[in-house]
């Protein structure tokens, strides 16, 4: 199998990782909790992305209305979702997210509320302005995801005024977007955006994303109660996505030594470094397990939540084995050690 099989196991785990965790909130908590998570983990997530992306993707000689809806576009495509742009003058440039919806994907969007859309939509829309120096900058929303309109739709207006803080975000539902035009549509510059650098960048869309979430959810319920979701969840992922992922990387459902292919597989699917120890008698294996991507330029608290519920989906997943394994870990400065056993009846 190829690094990218392994690559791609990874993205569509996390991706799955993230429904989830959306899901465990949302049918644990009030709306209202939905949305200031969404508003927290957007915002946090625009202050690293946003503007240090403009100039790779080639947006700095445009307006700042058409550069928006833009970035939009081609951001998104680089993580796997479809979205479209449709211009109207260099102040008013419009954006329609496609079905499926990648952060709603599959029967997810059922299970969300409606506040999951205010809060990114005052998290990052409300804020493009604020980051370009722009205050006659704002975003009109015309139709939400999960009220049964036309999907996520709207348009980044320049004003002929400064806008206040509530003016960045205005709804307006009687509105519909141009007629798509394909030769339109911007791409992600070819020289840079190749298809083994896509297929990274997808994954890494999704790995920040939960990241974000975990550490910006904590900070909204607490750790105690954060931790309680958030490793239900990746248990719940690993659970249900081993046999999906280890199909996606060639590994058998089988003895003791095809888990432990399984886990290094999926870690190198990460870029991460991993060397595999036996015991004598093949009893177990310990995988040395450093330089984990998830893990990386985080604070030692941030660090703490994500890795406790992270591990939980490889739990799950040896869990979910035909032949139940048993895994333990432990963490040795900046390296996780796992052992790898069969589960047996006592």
């Amino acid at each position: 199998m190829s690094e990218s099989a392994f690559i791609r196991a990874q993205a569509e785990l996390h991706h799955a990782f993230l429904l989830g965790l959306q899901l465990m909130v949302s049918s644990n908590k009030e709306p209202s909790v939905i949305e200031d998570w969404m508003f927290r983990l957007f915002r946090r997530q625009h202050e690293q992305k946003f503007l240090s992306s403009f100039e790779k993707l080639g947006l700095s000689n445009l307006s700042d209305a058409v550069a928006c809806a833009k970035y939009h576009v081609v951001s998104n495509a680089i993580g796997g979702v479809g979205v479209e742009y449709m211009y109207e003058s260099d102040q008013k440039a419009w954006v329609r997210f496609r079905y499926p919806r990648w952060i709603y994907k599959g029967p997810t969007i059922c299970g969300v509320p409606n506040e999951v859309c205010r809060g990114f939509l005052r998290g990052w829309y409300a804020h493009n302005g604020v980051s370009l120096k722009n205050p006659r900058l704002g975003f009109v929303c015309v139709s939400e995801d999960m009220t049964g309109e036309i999907g996520f739709c709207g348009y980044f207006k320049e004003y002929d005024h400064e806008l206040g803080e509530d003016e960045r975000v205005v709804f307006a539902k009687d509105e519909i977007p141009p007629p798509y035009k394909e030769e339109e549509q911007p791409e992600p510059p070819t020289d840079q955006w190749n298809e083994e650098r896509l297929e990274k960048a997808n994954r890494n869309y999704g790995v920040e994303f939960i990241r974000n979430s975990l550490i910006e959810l904590m900070k909204v319920i607490g750790k105690e109660e954060a931790l309680k979701l958030g490793c239900r969840a990746g248990r719940l992922i690993g659970l249900q996505y081993y046999q999906e992922t280890r199909k996606i990387v060639g590994a058998d459902d089988g003895d003791l030594y095809s888990a432990v292919e399984y886990l290094q597989r999926m870690f190198a699917g990460m870029g991460d470094t991993v060397k595999i120890n036996a015991a004598e008698d093949q009893s177990q294996y310990l995988i040395l397990h450093s330089n984990l991507r998830i893990l990386r330029d985080l604070e030692a608290e941030e660090r703490d939540i994500v890795l406790s519920c992270w591990q939980e989906i490889w739990q799950g997943a040896m869990s979910s084995c035909r032949q139940l394994k048993h895994l333990q870990w432990d963490v040795d400065g900046d390296q996780v050690n796992w052992t790898v056993s069969n589960l047996t009846r006592r």
